[in-house]
């Protein structure tokens, strides 16, 4: 039988804080460390019911509503020999990992799809598991260009999935994602629209 040691979401979204830097030359904050791993708890058990919190990123005004309390993470990456700031809210959820993040740089600096790569190579390095992405869809939303797509983890015979979005706003890049168990992926899918649907930009 195989045990599939999964990393909290503090790890699947430290990858987003890196996904914008071509090279990384510094990384600072709980994002960059490397935690203990722990599993994913696919078990059915009473819980109480989720309270959906407006957690806004005090630098840039976005808003999105988290299923709970978020924790915030931050970082500084190197992009093209320039320091920027990165914060990233995520949190753990009986469905899963969920969460966002913020990048203090123009949205449309490199393309959406380079940066979904980006992502799933961080991804890999932070968690030493593949990502792909599949579906991967490009229009525009607001007034802004999007990337959406699906993600995809396997490791022995179990696999994770999940979905992510990319905005290229005038002044910040965000990314919004969900990542769980497969058997979740119904709630997942849904969860993901819900924060979709919540999110604002000023």
């Amino acid at each position: 039988m195989t045990h599939r040691y999964r990393a909290p979401h503090f790890v699947i979204l430290s990858a987003s804080a890196v996904l914008a830097a071509g090279s990384v030359s510094a990384s600072t904050g709980a994002a960059a460390a490397a935690p203990v791993p722990q599993h994913y708890v696919t078990a059915v058990v009473a819980v109480a019911a989720v309270e959906w919190v407006k957690t806004t990123d005090g630098r840039s005004g976005i808003t999105v509503e988290l299923p709970g309390k978020a924790e915030v993470r931050k970082a500084t990456v190197s992009v093209e020999g320039s320091p920027v700031e990165a914060r990233v809210y995520g949190l753990d959820t009986a469905d899963g990992a969920a969460g966002f993040s913020v990048h203090d740089m123009p949205g449309d600096r490199y393309p959406l799809e380079d940066n979904l790569q980006r992502f799933l190579d961080s991804y890999m390095v932070n968690t030493a598991e593949p990502l792909s992405s599949s579906d991967v869809r490009r229009h525009t939303v607001d007034g802004r260009a999007v990337l959406d797509a699906r993600l995809t983890s396997e490791w022995g015979d179990e696999t994770s999935v999940g979905f992510t979005r990319f905005i290229a706003d005038d002044d910040h890049l965000v990314q919004v994602m969900v990542l769980g168990p497969e058997a979740k992926e119904k709630a997942l899918k849904a969860m993901h629209e819900r924060l979709l649907d919540s999110l604002r930009i000023p």
